[in-house]
């Protein structure tokens, strides 16, 4: 592939980068070379949201996706064939503020101002949004879509009550055709082959899977890079030298999701917020899963493949698709292999994935006609945005009023998120009674030996590791189930 410029949509042109370090973030360029000073550095590891801009990308359609973005751990790189939106850019062609900012001041919704940018950027996503479709967001929605950024000293009910009243005015769409047009134009030119200097590194973006695994195979020591919500960090706050990159996020075949007769098919690059819808779709219970899994902004760029691929053994992922009996799907050059996913891991940390090899796909068995019950559970410090202690992941298959099937899976317990295989023994053609679960949970200690770290003690884990099991019981037994209102504070809201 022949080198070329980093070039991408902002302030209504063009944007030609050269020379850049491939792994200099979109906050440092904004800040430092477009000068372009409102979107401000809080934590640099994509939790606060201070600096929180929006990226814009054509969809399948051809139409124009907004998404909110963390700027202080996104690569300049992946800007390439996009736009870029930042609190410069949302007032009015007459200098007019935007109805999310007149909100904003309105309401009293800022006081130091120094996360106020980032909010307005994450109101103004969901404001584009929501205009394009004619409708207006719940206050539960509006929360959902700020879970990406922290107050400091204003408190919320005036935040929300600002993106509440945006919508109670004159509605000024961006001009997504004009936008959507200049994406076109860009994305014409080949894919994105960068070098910033002669002998450094290079970051490249190929665009169809076979050119991708080519790539791979040629190059098996390059990082592989999919939505830098963990590598990001590895930069910021560990100032590595990541070396040769190599992007999954261009590849459309593995940004798909498939839902076939007897599967669902989650492509390596598919975002996490896409592949948890498809998931909860099918298992309306995980929805309270998907909606604590990161914050909006960290779903719609990182990866469930990613995830999985990063094997932490508190990833939530890799319980919840254990416990539906997923597959993994690897490659190398033309090679492609599948294993149970739970045979991935080797170690803390460590996988099967070969020289050269990538995650290809997930697979995940889809429910059919089985008496299934599916639930997860994510227990931590803080309920949003916050790393699980333990991750819960249950599911029990009942056949003639017995367990004919059983799958536990469990995050933050070992070296490695693993199935509890002891207990699925004491639960199998077992009556689902609460004689079993005791023997179940009995079993559990046999299954792990937590540690103790900074976020619980090897004790508290276990507890809660047993306690979960048997929440999933009073949920999903056969008398008398508790219903959703009287376990989920969401549910209880919703029904009131």
């Amino acid at each position: 592939m022949k080198p070329r410029p980093i070039r991408f949509f902002h302030r209504g042109a063009v944007v030609s980068i050269t020379g850049a370090a491939p792994t200099r973030t979109v906050l440092e360029w904004l800040r430092e070379d477009a000068r372009c000073t409102g979107t401000k550095e809080g934590c640099a590891e994509g939790d606060c949201g201070a600096c929180m801009v929006v990226v814009g990308e054509l969809d399948a359609r051809g139409g124009l996706n907004l998404q909110p973005v963390n700027a202080c751990i996104r690569f300049l790189p992946t800007l390439d064939g996009k736009a870029l939106f930042t609190v410069e850019d949302v007032a009015l062609p007459d200098g007019a503020l935007h109805p999310v900012q007149q909100a904003m001041v309105d309401g009293h919704g800022s006081q130091c101002g120094f996360c106020t940018p980032g909010f307005v950027m994450s109101l103004w996503a969901c404001f584009q949004r929501h205009q394009a479709a004619g409708t207006a967001p719940t206050r539960q929605q509006l929360a959902d879509d700020l879970s990406g950024n922290l107050c400091r000293c204003t408190g919320y009910r005036p935040i929300l009550d600002a993106g509440q009243r945006a919508f109670e005015g004159p509605a000024p769409v961006l001009d997504h055709a004009a936008v959507a047009a200049a994406l076109r134009t860009l994305n014409d030119a080949p894919a994105l082959h960068y070098v910033p200097a002669h002998g450094a590194p290079g970051f490249h973006a190929p665009r169809t899977l076979d050119d991708f695994a080519a790539l791979r195979e040629s190059l098996p020591a390059a990082r592989l890079l999919a939505g830098g919500t963990d590598i990001g960090l590895w930069v910021t706050k560990q100032l590595r030298d990541l070396g040769e990159l190599i992007t999954i996020g261009e590849v459309a075949e593995l940004r798909r999701i498939e839902v076939q007769a007897d599967r669902i098919v989650i492509g390596a690059a598919a975002s996490l917020e896409d592949a948890w819808r498809a998931l909860v779709a099918e298992w309306p219970a995980l929805r309270d899963v998907w909606l604590r899994f990161a914050a909006l902004p960290l779903r719609v760029a990182g990866t469930m493949g990613g995830n999985v691929a990063n094997g932490s053994p508190i990833g939530d992922a890799a319980p919840v698709l254990m416990a539906l009996g997923a597959s993994i799907v690897l490659r190398r050059g033309q090679r492609v292999r599948s294993l149970p996913l739970e045979d991935f891991y080797v170690d803390y940390m460590k996988n099967r994935l070969e020289a050269g090899e990538f995650v290809q796909s997930l697979e995940v068995p889809r429910r059919g006609g089985r008496a299934q019950a599916v639930r997860a559970y994510k227990i931590s410090k803080r309920y949003d945005c916050d790393i699980s202690a333990v991750c819960a992941a249950l599911a029990i298959e009942l056949d003639g009023g017995r367990i004919g099937a059983a799958r536990l899976a469990y995050g933050g317990m070992a070296a490695t998120v693993r199935r509890a295989t002891q207990a699925e023994a004491a639960l199998l053609g077992q009556a689902w009674s609460e004689t079993t679960l005791q023997a179940a949970m009995a079993a559990l200690a046999n299954d792990y030996a937590p540690l103790t770290d900074m976020r619980a003690g090897a004790g508290y884990r276990m507890q809660v590791a047993q306690n979960l099991l048997r929440r999933f019981w009073l949920e999903t037994r056969p008398v008398d189930p508790l219903p959703e209102s009287a376990v989920n504070v969401w549910a209880r809201e919703e029904s009131a």
